[in-house]
């Protein structure tokens, strides 16, 4: 008998479109059959995306790990997190920020102690994550934090079968030049093949972005392509990984995007971002790769200005879902739920 894999699902921050995009995926086609399925929030959130998404969706709702049975229904665990009149729909507040970093402890909690297997999480606002409560730069760093994990780890970028991963990603512009290391362009690349041989891809076939205008051109515009970029690719390739490059970042998506890559690394954060976001920004997805649990989000945002109207594309979010179910491997030896839940009760590097 095939195992499900256990997914969590969370509503984002409940100012934007998450609650909405978490109800249309929970309501789509085939989404029950290929997992066991806990949204992790505020019920009272989840009850106001249902109702912009036009859906009422069956589910049991629960209070405490401990009642998870995991018995082919979508169950809600409620951690009440936000007051309803706390909701400002389109704005970034320290309320909407805290209830979505609570609901991320929450799943990550559980993931440590085998509870899920993966999670996916609707959009939410790092500025608002920030207000309420988290201590990191981003949401990325927090996973790492609670799970104790310190190897490498990257956000990656998705769009069908494209993947991308960055040697800096979320630092000021002015700061890039120092992130392009040979020892990270090799970690990289590494994380890249590690990630897509997880995810199904038996040899991965990844490119390597140049950093300046035209890779250089042979050091007229900068060396690194030379120094650096160049040798690194060399020692990815001595490791039997399928690496080529550097390639000039305003050709190389052309390439990928026509088959010849699975995957791009690319030197910094918009290098990559402005060309997938073009070529598939609904159905684009956000995974955090390295991590010991498979973390997808839609790679679009809270799209603040639609909030409430009921027109909010689900594609990405169905994608994230489908993604950590592709990467999640599930555990035959969960023994009780009640005994994990009672566990996770007592459980108090990038760029």
């Amino acid at each position: 008998m095939t195992t499900k894999p256990r997914i969590g699902v969370l509503l984002g921050d409940p100012n934007g479109i998450g609650p909405e995009l978490a109800a249309k995926l929970l309501a789509a086609d085939g989404v029950r059959a290929a997992a066991d399925i806990v949204v992790i929030g505020d019920h009272r959130v989840f009850d106001q995306g249902c109702r912009v998404a036009g859906f009422d969706i069956p589910h049991r709702r629960v209070t405490d790990v401990c009642e998870l049975r995991f018995a082919g229904e979508i169950e809600f665990l409620d951690e009440p997190s936000i007051a309803p009149e706390a909701v400002t729909p389109g704005r970034a507040t320290a309320e909407g920020g805290r209830s979505v970093y609570l609901a991320i402890k929450t799943a990550l909690r559980l993931a440590r102690e085998h509870v899920i297997d993966a999670f996916c999480f609707a959009p939410m606002n790092k500025k608002a994550l920030a207000l309420g409560g988290s201590p990191f730069a981003d949401e990325h760093e927090l996973f790492a934090h609670e799970l104790g994990f310190t190897g490498p780890y990257c956000e990656h970028n998705v769009l069908g079968d494209l993947w991308t991963v960055r040697v800096s990603s979320h630092i000021p512009v002015k700061d890039i030049a120092r992130y392009v290391t040979e020892d990270r362009i090799v970690e990289m690349t590494r994380l890249a093949d590690a990630t897509l041989r997880r995810a199904g891809i038996a040899r991965p076939r990844i490119a390597v972005c140049a950093l300046n205008p035209h890779g250089g051109d042979g050091g007229l515009f900068g060396r690194e392509e030379i120094d650096i970029i160049a040798p690194a690719v060399a020692r990815a390739r001595a490791e039997q990984l399928a690496a080529d490059g550097p390639f000039p970042a305003d050709t190389v998506f052309l390439k990928a995007r026509d088959g010849a890559f699975d995957a791009v690394v690319t030197m910094y954060h918009d290098q990559g971002q402005i060309a997938m976001k073009l070529m598939g920004f609904a159905q684009g997805v956000t995974v955090s790769g390295g991590l010991p649990i498979p973390i997808a989000t839609p790679a679009s945002g809270t799209a603040f200005d639609i909030v409430g109207r009921g027109i909010a594309n689900s594609e990405g979010m169905r994608a994230a879902f489908d993604m950590i179910c592709r990467m999640a491997t599930p555990r035959v030896d969960r023994g009780a739920v009640a005994a994990a839940g009672g566990a996770a009760g007592r459980s108090g590097g990038r760029a």
